[in-house]
């Protein structure tokens, strides 16, 4: 008998720490459903259907959002030219994981083209810091020098861009006016044969 009577005991317990889990099991379900939803919208975003998926993300808590979530809204306002907000987007989503490459490299982006050369490299930098392959980054830093007339910046950083990825056109093409503008151009014109012969294959 008394054995008997241990096992119910036993059976007893086991049931209820199945029980006190079922919390935990909830949190793990709601997790995966934020997950899903972010998943959803950047489909969405990929089919080109960015409506759609800026109001998914919207119902989705901002203290819920990842930083790829806010990525992903600034890209939506970005591409409908609502800069300031998009700017806004790519801060929160730097706040939320400040070691997130891709919104500074964005940010980035967004202050080069409004001739903020300075701020822009400030955010390539950090971009590169994070993601020190990152072929763009340093092609756009390369860009931001450009445009301060620093021409020595400019080409190194264009040159680890082409050891990053030797086959986009327009690395080549800015390392070959960088040389013009250091009166190099020797080196100009074998940059800009490159760039042709890449152009003629695309």
């Amino acid at each position: 008998m008394k054995k008997i009577f241990l096992t119910v005991l036993i059976l007893g317990l086991v049931g209820g720490v199945a029980e006190a889990a079922l919390p935990w099991q909830k949190e793990v379900q709601q997790e995966e459903t934020v997950d899903m939803t972010s998943q959803q919208a950047k489909v969405l975003y990929a089919q080109n259907e960015i409506d759609e998926a800026l109001k998914l993300l919207k119902t989705k808590g901002e203290d819920l959002r990842s930083a790829e979530d806010w990525l992903l809204i600034g890209n939506i306002l970005q591409d409908k030219d609502r800069i300031d907000e998009a700017t806004y987007m790519y801060q929160k989503s730097i706040e939320k994981n400040p070691k997130y490459y891709k919104p500074h490299y964005n940010l980035g982006y967004i202050y080069l083209i409004q001739d903020k050369p300075n701020m822009a490299l400030a955010e390539f930098k950090q971009a590169v810091k994070y993601k020190d392959d990152f072929a763009y980054g340093y092609y756009n830093m390369g860009c931001a020098y450009l445009k301060l007339k620093e021409y020595r910046n400019a080409r190194y950083n264009f040159f680890r861009a082409v050891d990053a990825k030797n086959d986009e056109p327009m690395f080549y093409y800015n390392l070959a006016y960088t040389y013009k503008m250091m009166k190099k151009e020797k080196d100009a014109q074998t940059y800009l044969d490159i760039y042709n012969k890449l152009m003629e294959r695309q």
